[in-house]
């Protein structure tokens, strides 16, 4: 089974180092195959960029998207830029503090965080992809919440591994607190809304 996934968002945000502990999960803790490719503007942090990555449990031939099956966005630019691409029934995670839906609001599969305070509520709001991270965990079946917290820990600079384990935790725990106060409700997405 192959799967497409781009994050999009800013540099500074984390967008590569999510796709590489997205890739690194796979290959190293589920024993699947994984690529990256990467683009960026030559300001790096600040500027728009994004990431590829194929999911596949067969050898990778073609290492790009050729269809989006999920769009992880956490800048409106790259929102903007990349939902045309998503496929008709994909699945979309957004930091909801830093995109609007707009009229992308009523597409089934989509899934909304506030991974900035989560992060910020750990005193560091440079972790909001690890946030992102553990929350894509939670609501998609792309790769498994464990593969993902050892991937984290593995790859994360050293003497911050529980920093970021702490952001995953709260990506990972809002869409369950979510959960649990939503009494009745049979769909995996959350509001839209703050």
């Amino acid at each position: 089974m192959r799967k497409e996934i781009r994050i999009t968002g800013y540099g500074g945000q984390g967008v590569i180092l999510s796709a590489h502990i997205l890739g690194k999960a796979v290959t190293l803790f589920e024993d699947r195959y994984a690529t990256m490719t990467q683009s960026f503007g030559p300001e790096a942090r600040g500027s728009a960029c994004s990431a590829q990555v194929v999911l596949s449990d067969e050898p990778v031939g073609y290492p790009y998207v050729h269809r989006t099956d999920a769009l992880i966005a956490m800048s409106q630019e790259g929102f903007e830029k990349h939902l045309p691409d998503l496929e008709e029934g994909g699945i979309l995670v957004v930091e909801q503090d830093l995109v609007d839906l707009g009229e992308g609001r009523d597409r089934p599969n989509t899934f909304s965080v506030p991974a900035t305070r989560i992060a910020e509520g750990l005193g560091r709001r440079i972790v909001l992809n690890i946030a992102m991270l553990g929350y894509v965990a939670a609501v998609t079946d792309l790769v498994s919440a464990q593969a993902l917290r050892q991937a984290v820990e593995a790859s994360v600079p050293p003497g911050t591994e529980q920093l970021n384990l702490k952001a995953f935790e709260g990506g990972y725990g809002w869409h369950t607190e979510k959960e649990h106060s939503r009494s009745g409700r049979g769909d995996r997405g959350d509001p839209v809304g703050p």
